[in-house]
């Protein structure tokens, strides 16, 4: 049997570790042994999953790939040892040991290094690049090295606001940084998502305690007095205190080895190569980011594996695989952020149509291009919401069934028909994998569960955003093959919500880490955007605590994290909980005297309460501090929990009332404040059946009768108005508010996360009926048990706004500005971005005028008037 040739590939990251994989796997007969000379001194790893470092993942577990792979006979990994040299004509390589390595073909995946923008103060102590694991590990050192011993928190400023930007954004912020991203772009992920697209991100990110400045180029990084970075100016003239820089403007090939070797290099650098991934040189290739293919060096893993693949195949005699064109689909993936690009997503293609939702208040933006017939799928930009993203990029260059606005309306509204996929349409652009392969997995691999499939396909094994597509598919062949589909919440737990709730009350654990450590999976780590604020809604109601609460404050949704809802302007709206509707003159006084005094915007809410528009973080606790004073709490308009309990004036005033609707509404709203459940909760109360309180349009509606109370079920506004069921009638008090109670716990112990009363009732075992077994004659036998919870509930709620003004802790995340956390200069002028919100006051524009600084309200950057 001959030798084995001698395949070199010089670099030593994913595509590499990729190439080696799919060598080995096609190589029966052993035709190559490889070597790959890598410069970092650890194993290929996932650097996709690089920002995942920071929150508690170890180094080793991003490792990619079967460890085994490196102890084949036929493999040899040199680690930390950089190739110098090639030598084309000798067919040689040299590396900084002086050892040197003979080729019979030689494969460039030298990826790119990350490229810093001229400007003076680069090379100072804390100006960090973000592009290794190393990189990130000495970033996370030196902040946390920062952090001993300060009173306030480390300020952190990100050159670049692109996908890697904004992952090394929230990097920052999960250290406890105060972060701030420049972009000199118009907006946030300009290479991926458009204007809208990019103004909705932006709020995301504010959302979440980052500042963003677009068009804002760096000039100068400047030295701190004691050594270090102490600020960055822009070419505007503004600086900005920071402590750390981080650059992540964008990436060049390392190309150097290929120029001083004579390949030809494209316009932009990289090794210019055909579409079968081969240079020049017949015995030498490039892939990844150093190759320049189709006119273009491409910073994405999905076309960096589809070049791995075409030259294993080519390797090994295969001759018609060639580089299909690049997929440039990406997802951000950031907590709290949704982010997703594919295709034309800006609508290039000559007759393009786009069809766009927003939802300014929600942060959520969708836009659809489509062919100029309307039918067929062209691209798409997700924010805020990109659960479809997995669905509709595999249906590129294909008709959408139905009205393509409907995949683009709030999942839960039924309007989008289900996609049934094609064969041939792709999954998993990063493995090349079908939906095909997907189904013959599961139907004739025998893989039954998404590991197993994963195992089987490579499907979601690389950036993980496919995962929900692949999990819907496997679920649906299970389903026609007659076995049981696994309801997991996610990858990180394998129980469903509903057996997560009773596991976790059941045991007794309070906290998340010990929720992982008892029912999480061997992947659950620190979990996901899916399963943390499902835990965190649980913990709520089986062990109650304030959300702000060591690490419940990591896991709860945007909202809750301020107590307060974000509105489009970069504002906060405050509503206090105003029960029944009911209130008297002098609280109505003191929320006047609050809105006039912070200049906010006073909205009568359908709930019955007033909305409170165009407050700045830092006025939070102050505006807090007026109304608890007066005697009102927090109406937790911000959480999956009860909202309000709406009502008529009833017997009171109203000569048709036949029972107090108030008195009732008041007793049921300061009843069930607090208690957190899978979505929000509305109630209604009418005193009689004219129905003044629409109580039939809440998830509990209760209409007073002449010998009691008639109980309705399951209604819901929204895009899907469904009415109320009738559960019972002429129910006397006691035993109206004892079935609400157990109909509220039992929705929150089994619902699904997201699910609203309606659907839960769709699909809750027996219906309408089964749950009146449940709640009125006890067939579970677990109604001691709710009613026991529920009184728990009542006698152990507290107000979390003024639980906050009482803890210093808490309140120091209610600073806007790093440089002024406890009181706000009073020589600034504060407006609201782009003037939204309201006109400017003589005050302001009079400061404006002076030259005065002005700060932008719900952000942290100063700017010139």
């Amino acid at each position: 049997m001959d030798a084995p040739r001698h395949l070199v590939v010089v670099g030593g990251g994913m595509v590499a570790q990729r190439l080696v994989e799919a060598l080995r796997d096609r190589d029966a007969a052993g035709a190559w042994r490889v070597t790959v000379l890598a410069e970092e001194p650890r194993r290929p790893y996932d650097r996709v999953a690089l920002t995942s470092f920071f929150a508690g993942r170890n180094p080793e577990d991003l490792a990619l790939g079967d460890p085994a792979l490196w102890d084949d006979p036929l493999v040899t990994l040199v680690r930390g040892d950089a190739v110098t040299a090639v030598d084309r004509e000798a067919r040689t390589v040299t590396a900084a040991s002086g050892r040197t390595y003979a080729y019979d073909h030689l494969v460039l995946a030298t990826g790119s290094y990350a490229w810093v923008p001229p400007m003076e103060g680069a090379d100072l102590p804390g100006v960090f690049v973000y592009r290794t694991l190393d990189d990130v590990a000495a970033l996370r050192g030196y902040v946390q090295g920062l952090q001993e011993g300060r009173t306030h928190p480390v300020r952190g400023v990100v050159l670049g606001g692109g996908l890697l930007g904004l992952e090394a954004a929230g990097a920052l912020d999960a250290l406890g940084a105060r972060t701030t991203v420049l972009q000199v772009a118009t907006h946030l992920m300009s290479a991926q998502v458009d204007l809208g697209g990019g103004e909705a991100l932006r709020r995301l990110i504010n959302r979440i305690g980052i500042g963003v400045r677009t068009q804002a180029t760096t000039t100068r990084v400047h030295e701190h007095r004691r050594g270090g970075v102490g600020r960055v100016e822009l070419a505007d003239g503004t600086r900005l205190d920071a402590d750390v820089v981080v650059v992540a403007a964008g990436v060049r090939p390392r190309d150097e080895l290929a120029r001083d070797a004579g390949l030809p290099i494209g316009p932009r650098g990289g090794v210019v190569v055909d579409d079968t991934c081969l240079s020049q040189d017949p015995h030498v290739s490039a892939v990844g980011e150093v190759a320049c293919i189709q006119g273009a060096c491409i910073g994405l893993v999905a076309p960096g594996y589809a070049m791995a693949e075409i030259t294993a195949d080519r390797l090994l005699g295969g001759a018609g695989a060639t580089f299909p064109g690049a997929d440039t689909a990406t997802k951000l993936k950031l907590a709290g952020v949704d982010v997703a690009s594919f295709g034309d997503a800006f609508g290039r293609t000559p007759g393009a149509l786009e069809i766009v939702w927003a939802d300014p208040v929600a942060g959520v933006y969708k836009k659809l291009v489509l062919s100029d017939d309307a039918r067929t799928l062209l691209g798409g930009v997700l924010v805020g919401d990109a659960g479809a993203y997995a669905s509709l990029r595999p249906m590129l260059g294909r008709e959408l069934p139905g009205d393509p606005s409907a995949f683009l309306l709030p999942e839960g509204t039924g309007g989008a028909p289900d996609l049934e996929l094609p064969d041939d349409a792709g999954v998993c652009s990063c493995n090349n994998v079908s939906a095909g392969q997907v189904r013959h997995a599961v139907t004739e691999q025998g893989c039954h569960d998404l590991g197993a499939v994963k195992a089987c396909t490579r499907a979601g094994t690389s950036c993980g955003s496919c995962l929900p597509l692949v999990k819907k598919l496997m679920s649906t062949e299970l389903a026609k093959l007659g076995v049981t589909v696994s309801t997991a919440l996610c990858e990180h737990f394998a129980l469903s919500r509903a057996q997560l709730y009773d596991a976790v009350r059941v045991a007794g654990v309070r906290t998340y880490t010990e929720v992982v450590e008892r029912f999480g999976t061997r992947a659950a780590g620190r979990g996901c955007d899916i399963c943390k604020p499902v835990v965190a809604s649980i913990l709520a109601t089986t062990a109650p605590g304030h959300v702000l609460d060591g690490e419940r404050a990591a896991l709860q949704d945007t909202n809750d994290h301020v107590m307060a809802n974000l509105q489009k302007d970069g504002s906060y709206s405050v509503v206090p909980r105003i029960a029944g509707g009911e209130v008297t003159p002098e609280g109505l006084i003191v929320i006047g005297e609050v809105a006039r005094e912070f200049g906010l915007y006073t909205k009568i809410t359908g709930g019955q309460r007033i909305d409170l528009f165009g407050a700045r973080i830092d006025q939070l606790p102050l505006i807090w501090r007026r109304l608890v004073d007066a005697g009102f709490e927090s109406g937790h308009a911000y959480g999956k929990s009860l909202r309000t309990v709406k009502s008529c004036v009833g017997s009171t005033w109203c000569r048709f009332g036949v029972q107090d609707s108030v008195a009732l509404a008041v007793m049921l709203e300061l009843r069930y404040r607090g208690l957190r459940s899978p979505h929000k909760i509305k109630l209604g109360v009418s005193g009689c059946a004219r129905e003044c309180a629409e109580a039939r349009g809440k998830d509990v509606g209760v209409i007073a009768t002449d010998k009691g109370w008639n109980l309705y079920v399951g209604g819901n506004g929204g895009f899907t108005p469904r009415h109320a069921k009738l559960l019972a009638e002429d129910l006397d008090t006691d035993t109206l508010v004892r079935t609400i109670d157990r109909f509220l716990l039992y929705y929150v112990r089994t619902a699904d996360r997201l699910q609203r009363t309606a659907p839960w009732m769709e699909e809750v075992e027996g219906g309408l009926e089964g749950v009146r077994a449940v709640v009125m004659d006890d067939a579970l036998g677990i109604c001691a048990d709710l009613d026991a919870q529920m009184a728990q509930h009542v006698d152990e709620y507290e107000d979390e706004w003024r639980a906050t003004l009482d803890d210093p802790e808490k309140l120091r995340r209610f600073a806007s500005f790093v440089n002024a956390p406890d009181v706000p200069d009073p020589s600034l002028a504060y407006v609201p971005e782009r003037g939204q919100a309201r006109p400017a006051t003589a005050a302001e524009r009079a400061a404006a005028a002076s030259g005065a600084p002005v700060l932008v309200a719900g952000t942290t950057l100063e700017v010139r008037s």
